[in-house]
């Protein structure tokens, strides 16, 4: 008798612990997810580069964005904008008739510097504060707005730190000992 109740105890314990077994087995199968990310590559358009690139401010800014509502409480936003503003020359629009040689020198007619993009850095950049938005919709819409104006006050900001005139310095210190080096002549830079 005692052994047949051994006996029926470890077969309970082995199919008890069998459904525990298969209770998690089956538990961790329907709870495991797996991330499939599946992206095709497109080139849509090929573009010829020929903008020396002669200077790049790293700028940042804290942007607030406020609605305000005569009844429902105000909408804010407050967001740092971390970003890039580069300036360059476009060397593609330097024709034949800019460069006159002489005897002893080179001068190169330059086309005006000019701000080659403007970019945030969405990894840096971050939304400090949003109050107000009583839908996420609208704190979405605040988000993108907010962003945009970054953007601009970041490219806004650029002009009135003069970049192109940083620009126009850095060519003279730069790009002119370059060419005197390839052409072995003394290289005056004027710009249009």
């Amino acid at each position: 008798m005692r052994s047949r109740l051994s006996l029926s105890l470890i077969a309970s314990l082995v199919i008890v612990g069998f459904l525990i077994f298969m209770f998690l087995y089956i538990k961790r199968e329907f709870t495991n997810t797996r991330t499939e990310v599946s992206q095709v590559v497109l080139v849509q358009k090929i573009t010829s580069m020929g903008k020396l690139e002669l200077v790049k401010y790293a700028v940042k800014d804290i942007v607030e964005k406020k609605e305000v509502h005569t009844i429902l409480p105000d909408e804010r936003v407050l967001f740092l904008a971390v970003g890039e503003v580069t300036a360059c020359i476009d060397l593609t629009k330097v024709k034949e008739q800019d460069i006159i040689q002489s005897k002893d020198s080179v001068t190169v007619t330059l086309p005006q510097p000019e701000i080659c993009y403007a970019k945030l850095d969405h990894q840096q950049s971050k939304v400090y504060d949003i109050t107000g938005a009583w839908f996420p919709s609208n704190a979405r819409d605040m988000v993108e707005e907010v962003y945009k104006i970054a953007e601009k006050k970041i490219l806004d900001g650029s002009k009135e730190m003069h970049i192109t005139d940083k620009a126009r310095e850095n060519a003279q210190l730069i790009f002119k000992p370059l060419l005197e080096s390839i052409s072995g002549k003394t290289v005056i830079l004027k710009f249009r």
